[in-house]
């Protein structure tokens, strides 16, 4: 398995409060010097309206720093997904994770069924995946019926079980039902903090490691599938107090998250 970094952990340096903003390019070569093999383009509205040149640069600076790439968008209407299946070729990428809601479409599962159907016939022919996430607009036993509706190995689930425990799932649950489908994995920690006078709570990212997430156990459930290759680091990190102070606190939680899977990684290879 690939260590992979996604352009959600660097939100902050991309978001429009960031001056200058990191590019694509700036974030492949971050990716290289935090340590990762693998960085997914994920929800990077740019990307789209990128001409194959610029696609092309963004592939070479890959290949140069041997970084492995993927898509990531957001909605099954075959007109999206050929869209980003034309990217994909372009850019020689063989995963897209996307989700089954856009801003335009909101599909019931059968509906979702009707379009990936109507997209796959172009997915096999490129030797294209892409792959649900797991969230909490969609309950995971819905997210799992699809799966078996579409019975294709070019369709699956990307697993990030923090996603859904707005819908009142907790993380283990997430995992055990999706385990057979899950094709790509999304790497990231989480806590609950009680509010400021101990009414309601913030779920709120952090450090891979010094959260809830049960990295072993999801490993472990994950560890006689192959479909997974690349495990993917994103953050949910809170503005705090400055934008500087706030990029400097995602830096240092990527890398210190980089560094967290790899020992958990070796450790699992000497026990293997």
């Amino acid at each position: 398995m690939k260590i992979g970094i996604s352009t959600y952990a660097f939100f902050w340096q991309i978001s429009e409060l960031a001056n200058p903003k990191l590019t694509v390019e700036d974030m492949l070569r971050r990716t290289k010097e935090f340590g990762a093999e693998a960085f997914q383009i994920c929800d990077y509205a740019p990307i789209e309206e990128m001409s194959d040149h610029e696609l092309l640069s963004i592939v070479n600076e890959a290949k140069r720093l041997n970084i492995e790439l993927e898509l990531g968008t957001r909605g099954v209407h075959p007109d999206h997904l050929a869209r980003y299946l034309r990217i994909a070729n372009t850019m020689g990428v063989k995963t897209i994770r996307t989700m089954l809601n856009d801003k335009k479409f909101t599909p019931t599962i059968e509906q979702a069924h009707v379009w990936i159907k109507e997209a796959l016939p172009g997915l096999i022919k490129s030797g294209v995946s892409i792959s649900l996430e797991t969230y909490e607009q969609v309950k995971t036993k819905d997210l799992v019926k699809l799966m078996q509706m579409v019975d294709s190995p070019h369709v699956g689930i990307c697993l990030d079980p923090g996603n859904s425990i707005a819908a009142l799932e907790t993380p283990v649950q997430v995992i055990d039902q999706t385990v057979p489908y899950v094709n790509t994995l999304h790497v990231k920690d989480f806590r609950f903090t009680r509010k400021e006078g101990w009414v309601g709570f913030s779920l709120i990212g952090c450090p891979l490691g010094e959260g809830a997430l049960d990295l072993t156990y999801m490993l472990d459930a994950l560890a006689n599938n192959s479909k997974v290759e690349n495990l993917i680091i994103e953050l949910w990190l809170p503005f705090t107090e400055t934008i500087e102070t706030t990029i400097r606190m995602e830096n240092q939680w990527i890398q210190q998250s980089v560094n967290y899977l790899k020992e958990t990684l070796s450790k699992r290879s000497v026990l293997v």
